[in-house]
């Protein structure tokens, strides 16, 4: 079959029906697939492959109500909740330490670049956290890596409160991030295992606010705590935090389809169940192939990921600088006290909210109108990307305008209130472009694609916070937020430059539907299903 702009791949979605139409794209793209019914009444999708019947274990049926997007509401909430805890708590950790970086300079004798260190290395250790995650979850099932990880991440935590000399502080540090850092990434797969397609860039916008308003809150807390015990104290207030989480979320039950099917023939006294396949490989040198080196290679060589990579790693990079420039800033201009700052933050806080609201209502907005006009009920990808359109615009004008109304004689509201629309357009971009990538490729594809977007913007996260103060003692803060801007300003297009070609790529793809014989449908239901992306953090 020919394929024209408008039909191949996954040009289109169709999200009231991708669910059911997912049992029928594995029937057709499996030479002589057989459909036939199980005999313990499970109701799974059956496959005869020559010799070898496999379930579609990552597919569940509509009807079993087993499958978490059949439970109800309230068990939803709280799964998604607990999720959403998590994923906070260990975004909290990364930046209540900035609070107390003047101290740690104090305490350990060491320069400001060095103290820096303590929040870069906890982010080199979540950029670690895609590689790792989704074999640690196909191998033991989201609930068992939550309740698993976050306890490890404590105890670094406490290590870290502990620490004596700095060396032992950045050692913990980093590995409080690179234990922590799967929650952050398994938030991302336990919203689609239990919420459906058609919601996608609105649980994702929801879900994006656990790291942008606990990184924000961080030193809005932080602030208060350092003023009155000092730096110690923001480990032992993650700490306690933590431990809040963790037993709010002690309940949390498995979500994977996989491993829901697993221990449903373990308690029914079933033979284990027959599976596809683990998307994420299922030998050490296919796990490497599909997070390390496909990754890398997608970086290179693919338009889609270098694009969306680039623009996400550039805003990540930006915002993270934000909680070392914005106390100099705020302190040096205007004479904050640390309490101040961290209030300051307040406005961080707002624009990911506004985020969150806005991005939802031009998702339910498009989906409503692209669904009346439609005749066969099916919705443009690059429909998902008009929050980064309009995201591209606030992150621009923001950049400039803090750059240049942080001034002893234009008072304090302005930049801070630059702030708040830049965290509106930084996380507006992020809550379209993942949820654009992890639709643009088949599940294998995707789980390479978003880990090389999540481990690279979270890397050049950790590296620019490092740079940060250099930059604006040689450039002045004026100048150094103007090269951002006018970095900014040459990505903004990124998104619109995928609405208009993003199809015509992916068809050409070599990890595309097309290049490897699938059918017309988009990877969403297989990837959400497996839960298999990249990080939000």
């Amino acid at each position: 079959m020919e394929h024209t702009p408008n039909s191949f791949a996954n040009e289109n979605y169709a999200p009231h029906a991708m669910q059911e139409h997912m049992e029928d794209t594995v029937h057709t793209t499996m030479k002589s697939a057989v459909h036939s019914p199980m005999e313990d009444s499970m109701k799974l999708a059956d496959i005869k492959t020559g010799d070898v019947d496999v379930v579609v274990g990552h597919m569940m049926s509509l009807s079993d109500p087993d499958n978490p997007q059949n439970w109800p509401l309230h068990r939803k909430i709280y799964v998604s909740a607990v999720s959403f805890a998590f994923a906070f708590v260990v975004a909290f950790g990364a930046t209540i330490y900035t609070a107390g970086i003047s101290d740690v300079i104090i305490s350990f004798d060491v320069s400001s670049t060095t103290a820096i260190l303590g929040l870069s290395l906890y982010l080199f250790g979540i950029a670690g956290a895609p590689v790792i995650t989704p074999h640690l979850s196909e191998a033991f099932g989201r609930s068992t890596v939550y309740l698993i990880c976050l306890p490890i991440f404590s105890l670094f935590i406490l290590g870290a409160g502990l620490s004596q000399t700095f060396a032992s502080l950045a050692i913990c540090r980093f590995f409080a991030g690179l234990t922590g850092g799967p929650c952050l990434v398994l938030i991302e797969g336990t919203f689609a295992d239990v919420w459906s397609a058609d919601v996608t860039n609105t649980y994702y916008a929801v879900l994006s606010m656990a790291s942008f308003v606990g990184t924000g809150a961080g030193p809005l807390i932080g602030g208060f705590v350092f003023a009155s015990t000092g730096w110690r104290w923001t480990q032992w207030v993650t700490l306690m935090l933590t431990l809040a989480v963790f037993l709010f979320g002690i309940g949390i039950p498995e979500t994977y389809p996989r491993q829901v099917l697993k221990r449903k023939h373990k308690k029914l006294s079933l033979p284990p169940p027959n599976l596809m396949p683990a998307g994420s490989g299922t030998t050490l040198r296919g796990m490497f192939q599909i997070t390390v080196l496909t990754p890398l290679s997608m970086l290179l060589t693919e338009p889609v990921v270098m694009l969306c990579t680039l623009y996400l790693g550039f805003n990540f990079a930006v915002i993270f600088s934000f909680f070392i420039s914005i106390p100099a800033v705020l302190q040096g201009v205007y004479g904050f006290s640390i309490q101040q700052v961290g209030l300051a933050f307040i406005a961080a806080i707002a624009g990911s909210i506004l985020a969150t609201t806005t991005s939802i209502l031009i998702d339910r907005l498009t989906v409503t109108t692209f669904l009346k006009k439609s005749p066969n009920g099916t919705i443009v990808l690059e429909s998902r990307l008009y929050p980064a359109m309009a995201g591209g615009f606030g992150i621009t004008i923001s950049l400039f305008w803090i750059g240049w109304t942080a001034s002893p004689t234009i008072r304090w509201p302005s930049p801070v209130f630059g702030t708040l629309l830049y965290v509106w357009g930084n996380q507006s971009v992020l809550s379209s472009l993942i949820p654009y990538l992890f639709d643009a490729y088949p599940p294998t594809g995707t789980l390479s694609a978003l880990t090389a977007a999540a481990s690279t913007r979270l890397a050049l996260a950790a590296f620019l916070p490092l740079v940060i103060l250099q930059m604006f003692t040689n450039l002045t803060g004026a100048w150094a937020l103007s090269l951002f801007g006018f970095l900014a300003a040459a990505m903004m297009p990124i998104p619109w430059v995928l609405y208009k070609w993003g199809a015509q790529l992916r068809m050409r793809s070599k990890h595309g539907h097309e290049r490897m014989g699938l059918p017309q449908m988009g990877g969403s239901t297989e990837a959400r299903a497996m839960g298999e992306r990249g990080s939000s953090a």
